[in-house]
């Protein structure tokens, strides 16, 4: 007999369940709560949750009103979905299996509120316990949807289903492993495609769902059946429920991103599908989105991408329809007042990701290309090539979620980056008609669309661009702030364009009142038109760089007025303003009057903040652009801000120890580290090295014992930066370092061990071993003799990761370069481990532009053939034509007394000398680099 509930302990039970939700009667909620916590140590306390909540028939027999049994039952169910939460591998085994019987029963409820409760608590034992832990489950789900044994009510079927859905949706891995010779997914999947079948359209569309949940990871299950899925996919293609074809077209993008040749013989079908569901838009937003989600899974395939060119009349109008806000949206911009004195609430506020510096290297940087914006009205934080990847973060602010319109104008960028002229030619009706439409929702849209093809057809927007962007320029005056808004960012699109053109008067016509346009609109009175103008503004600093030196006066005056202007949400893309500026810029900054202009307003905003601030984030990133703009020109500024840094360090070293002894103490939030730990180095880098060294050994605490904990954090971006700083403490102040290396060395080498990288954070962890090998090799040429004791250990780790194929090229040419520099005055611990080295340190530092550290390495290196010439045997050729780079009167600093070109000389006179056929030797490199070498070293 199953387990039954005695009836006082129910009726209290349901009682207290009833005063829980009780907000007129305090002390009765108050008294509730109480007993409902003393009530969990019943050991049937879950039986009691799991009876009031499955058996609705049952407890109306006390006396409750429908709306209060349902409240109820919700609760019990919602208090037991968190004890199977937080306990339920500890619940004896017979309380979990009456729970487990009893809650399919809740599927079959009348109340479709019960079953998704029942579906929810499903959910969480699964997660709990694993699929394994009941295996009845998969099947009575299955056979419930499916109706199998014919007596199931629709409600019970849509209960299942939605169920299973999220028992697939959260368990995928689960679900396609192999147990006792049998994958669960090879009976699910079939199971799902009959169910897709379904009379009821909600458990179509949740089947559908279902079997979207296993695409992504390409399973063998779901392979093996993709020809009838596929099949399943165009027989619901013309559902008449909007939500099985919202599902339909969420499986194309899917199979579209795992096998593109599978639906590339149907994409006339499917362009004329997608563009069909997508004009639904007014209709169900949702099911537009998924279908223009499409075209964005087609364009990440440069194969498919092209098959769209023919279907371009079909989509681009589609887009451009679909970029146009709809009647909500309209109704709520039209009344976003004028807001500058508002106080921005702190939940409206972004969190601040401080950017990692990027690690040290030798090579020669590729461009980031300048990618996508997302496309909302402005109001996003994100960087140039960033795309915003989550949808809903929990904000209220519908502007930063990602919807059809941001949807369709990313997907018109990137076909105007694919198809070029094609698209444009497309678009250009319909923003001859729009750009200056009296109504403004299709003005702002036609702006939208000219900022998203900016890039992918400049070339064919150029000719028009002399009468749109003075257009442009006065549409910054328009009534809409939302206009405002959109043309801020299509104007630092094209500011390119304006800021290089070669004749001076052409830019005062265009670039000129499109520079003063935006300065302008960032004193905007309505906030959002104040970022995006901030936004475009930092758009045009990077795309305009030193074309902006002789306007750097009025620039600088108007940031200063946005200081005093801006709440506290838009102060940090001011910083990005400001940073961007002094990067671009740089020592043109150094004017006394900019100085005095600009240092005020910072100095005044870095004493307002506090150190808990988050805004200290933007700040000191800020301030360590300003630092290596200004260089000797920021020390009067730099006393204070040294020593707050240090202080920065101090406290969050302090709370990290105090979190590690005492759990409720909070850890320190890493990024204060970083920050201050790169604005440190930025002003060592900035000051004359006596004044940075005068800093340094004033610091309180001492400053390299800080140092020393930091390159020893849990954190690899705290540690990426420390190294950093040791590096550059190496090259600019190293009498002050010098007496702390011999604690700080033994740090450094066990940086260097690649078996302390951890797999789950990789790529950050080579980036701090990147910049332990560069601080290893400016601390060798600083330290001379003083590196001996340190060699041998330093050439194991550096050999050890240069041998190493997984790791990424930048790391292996930087520990080249150390290993080479440790040459240059420990040769002779070097020379006896030449042979082991020299063929991966020529391969690996062959591409490296050629500058100064290069040629400490090779000054090293040839420092150590001379000790042992006999061990370059396996690799003598691939020297000589090394040395073809270089010439005998070339020099580096650090070593004036010794030019690189004379080492290579010297090696290879004697190599010439203990040749007897060398003139054959040589002749096995190519005629070009005979002729140098001979003309370069007098051979």
């Amino acid at each position: 007999m199953s387990w039954q509930p005695e009836t006082e302990p129910l009726k209290q039970l349901v009682g207290y369940l009833k005063d829980s939700l009780s907000s007129h009667d305090k002390n009765a909620q108050k008294y509730a709560e109480l007993m409902l916590t003393q009530a969990k140590t019943s050991p049937d306390f879950t039986n009691y949750l799991t009876y009031i909540f499955s058996n609705g028939q049952l407890v109306q027999s006390l006396e409750l009103s429908p709306d209060i049994l349902n409240v109820v039952r919700s609760s019990a169910a919602l208090s037991l979905k968190n004890t199977i939460k937080t306990s339920y591998k500890t619940l004896p085994e017979e309380n979990r299996a009456y729970i487990r019987s009893s809650v399919l029963a809740g599927l079959e409820d009348q109340v479709s509120q019960i079953r998704n409760f029942a579906g929810t608590v499903i959910t969480e034992i699964v997660q709990r316990g694993g699929v394994l832990g009941w295996p009845e489950l998969l099947p009575e789900l299955l056979a419930i949807a499916s109706n199998a044994r014919g007596n199931s009510s629709a409600g019970a079927q849509e209960g299942a289903m939605g169920a299973l859905a999220k028992v697939c949706e959260d368990n995928k891995k689960e679900l396609d492993k192999e147990y006792q010779g049998t994958r669960p997914l090879n009976f699910i999947i079939p199971q799902l495609l009959e169910i897709t079948s379904s009379p009821i359209p909600k458990v179509r569309a949740l089947a559908l769902a279902s079997i979207n949940s296993f695409i992504l990871p390409k399973s063998d299950a779901l392979m093996a059946s993709l020809d009838v899925i596929l099949e399943r996919l165009f027989h619901l293609a013309n559902d008449q429920s909007d939500d099985v074809r919202q599902n339909v077209c969420r499986s194309f993008v899917l199979i579209v991103d795992i096998t593109p040749e599978k639906v590339q013989p149907y994409m006339e079908g499917l362009v004329e599908y997608m563009a069909t569901q997508q004009r639904k838009a007014t209709i169900n937003p949702d099911l537009a989105l998924e279908a223009a989600e499409f075209w964005l899974a087609i364009s990440e395939n440069d194969r498919m991408c092209a098959t769209l060119g023919p279907h371009l009349y079909k989509i681009v109008p589609v887009l451009l329809e679909s970029m146009v806000y709809d009647e909500e949206a309209v109704m709520r911009l039209e009344a976003d007042d004028d807001d500058e004195d508002e106080e921005d609430r702190a939940e409206d506020i972004r969190p601040h990701f401080v950017k990692s510096k990027t690690a040290r290297t030798v090579t020669n940087g590729a461009g980031v290309s300048d990618g996508y914006v997302v496309l909302s009205t402005g109001n996003d934080d994100l960087d140039e090539g960033e795309i915003e990847e989550e949808a809903d973060d929990g904000g209220d602010d519908i502007e930063d979620q990602w919807n059809l319109r941001k949807c369709s104008a990313a997907a018109l960028d990137v076909l105007a980056s694919t198809f070029h002229a094609e698209v444009f030619n497309v678009a250009l009706p319909y923003l001859k008609d729009n750009l200056s439409h009296p109504d403004w929702p299709n003005r702002e849209a036609a702006v939208l669309a000219i900022g998203a093809v900016a890039d992918g057809c400049m070339d064919a927007i150029t000719p028009h661009l002399p009468d749109l962007v003075p257009y442009l320029v006065s549409l910054l005056n328009d009534n809409q702030s939302a206009v405002r808004v959109i043309t801020c960012w299509a104007l630092g699109r094209y500011s390119g364009w304006a800021s290089h053109l070669e004749n001076p008067n052409d830019k005062k016509v265009y670039f000129e009142p499109m520079m003063e346009g935006i300065l302008n609109r960032m004193l905007d009175k309505n906030k959002r038109v104040q970022e995006s103008a901030a936004s475009a503004f930092a758009n045009l600093e990077e795309r305009a760089t030193k074309e902006l030196t002789p306007y750097c006066a009025p620039i600088i005056h108007q940031f200063v007025q946005c200081f005093d202007k801006y709440k506290d949400k838009n102060m940090f893309i001011l910083y990005d303003c400001v940073q961007t500026l002094a990067e671009q810029v740089g020592p043109p900054l150094r004017r006394q009057d900019l100085i005095d202009t600009l240092m005020p307003a910072m100095i005044k905003r870095w004493s307002k903040i506090s150190d808990q601030s988050q805004e200290m984030f933007p700040l000191l990133e800020c301030l360590s652009y300003i630092a290596t703009a200004l260089g000797d020109a920021f020390s009067p500024f730099a006393v204070p801000i040294f020593a707050r840094c240090i202080s920065i360090i101090h406290q969050n070293l302090e709370q990290y120890l105090l979190s590690v002894h005492n759990d409720p103490v909070d850890k320190p939030h890493q990024d204060f580290l970083v920050t201050s730990l790169d604005l440190l180095s930025a002003i060592i880098q900035a000051l004359d090295p006596a004044k940075s060294g005068e800093l340094v050994e004033s610091s309180s605490p001492p400053f390299f014992d800080l140092l020393g904990f930091c390159m020893e954090d849990p954190s690899n971006d705290v540690r990426q930066s420390s190294y950093a700083l040791l590096g550059d403490c190496a090259v600019n102040i190293f009498p002050q370092l010098h007496p702390h290396l011999p604690n700080l060395m033994p740090v450094l080498i066990r940086q260097l061990d690649l078996d302390n990288l951890r797999d789950e954070d990789v790529n950050t962890g080579f980036s701090v071993i990147n910049n332990a090998c560069w601080s290893c090799g400016e601390i060798a040429m600083k330290y001379k003799q003083g590196m001996a004791p340190f060699v041998e250990r330093v050439y194991h780790s550096l050999t050890t990761i240069i041998s190493n194929p997984q790791v990424p090229t930048s790391v292996s040419e930087n520990a080249v370069i150390a290993l080479g520099r440790m040459g240059v005055d420990c040769s002779q611990v070097l020379a006896p481990h030449l042979a082991e080295f020299a063929k991966p340190f020529l391969q690996i530092i062959e591409p490296v532009e050629i500058n100064d550290e290069k040629g400490h390495a090779f000054l090293g290196f040839n420092r150590t053939i001379e000790r042992n010439p006999q061990a370059m045997e396996g690799c003598l050729l691939e020297y000589f034509k090394a040395s073809v780079a270089y010439k005998k009167d070339d020099f580096i600093p650090f070593h004036q007394d010794e030019t690189i070109g004379s080492s290579f000389q010297r090696n290879l006179a004697g190599y010439k000398y203990m040749m007897p056929n060398f003139d054959a030797f040589i002749g096995r490199l190519s005629p070009s680099d005979q002729a140098r070498l001979r003309a370069s070293y007098d051979l």
